[in-house]
């Protein structure tokens, strides 16, 4: 397959046009997630391609990519976030920060940013229908049941509620569980804390699970593939 270029010239977050790449894996990880090389480059690239003026890489210039082009809107996820009047009135409700995402999801007069694992995904403390947007990136694959944090975020959502984001995927496997397997975390080297122990290494089945949790809608969004792939779900 190859390393995937690095074709993407405007960034989505903030218009900027320069970039910066640094790989982001280390051997262990690499080991543990039994990577082919191939593998290892577009991960890299998925998380060590970054824009130079808002410091999204490019799993987060995605996400972001896909909440535009849901709205229709044709501008940057900065002006959006500033001048769009619908997203502006809507609930919206940022699990971790998304990276440098939070910095323009904050402007949002009903945003709100909560942590997992203080906020527990699998039993949400939001009333039924009540949320409009639902955001987060590279979380899910931390959570122990996986399904049972979309079915939440399927009971927490209003009708025709968004539910935006992104996991680590591996094209060319089916997805896996590390229960039983040696401990694996996502981060920094030696940064083996629990909320980054990783729980479902997601293969290209990812999408069964959101249809299985209840979405009956569901679309995808790539800028570099194989990789860049955000996930939009809506509760119809």
């Amino acid at each position: 397959m190859g390393e995937p270029s690095p074709s993407l010239k405007v960034c989505p977050v903030c218009g900027g046009g320069q970039f910066t790449k640094d790989p982001v894996l280390w051997p262990e990880l690499i080991q543990q997630w039994e990577l082919s090389p191939e593998e290892v480059a577009y991960i890299n690239l998925q998380q060590g391609f970054c824009c130079a003026g808002c410091g999204n890489n490019l799993r987060t210039m995605t996400l972001a990519a896909a909440v535009t082009r849901a709205f229709g809107f044709a501008g940057s996820f900065k002006d959006f976030c500033r001048k769009d009047p619908t997203i502006r009135q809507l609930t919206v409700i940022e699990i971790n920060p998304a990276k440098n995402l939070s910095a323009f999801l904050q402007v949002l007069p009903k945003h709100a940013l909560h942590s997992f694992p203080e906020l527990d995904m699998q039993r949400m403390s939001f009333a039924d229908s009540s949320i409009d947007i639902i955001i987060h990136s590279d979380t899910l694959e931390h959570v122990p049941d996986s399904k049972a944090a979309l079915k939440e975020s399927l009971r927490v959502l209003k009708p025709g509620g968004h539910l935006f984001y992104t996991v680590p995927i591996i094209i060319g496997r089916l997805t896996r569980t590390r229960r039983g397997l040696p401990p694996s975390y996502h981060g920094k080297p030696g940064a083996n804390r629990d909320d980054c122990v990783v729980q479902t290494e997601y293969g290209a089945d990812f999408w069964c699970e959101i249809f299985e949790a209840g979405f009956g809608e569901v679309s995808l969004t790539s800028l570099i593939f194989p990789a860049s792939v955000a996930i939009h779900a809506v509760k119809t």
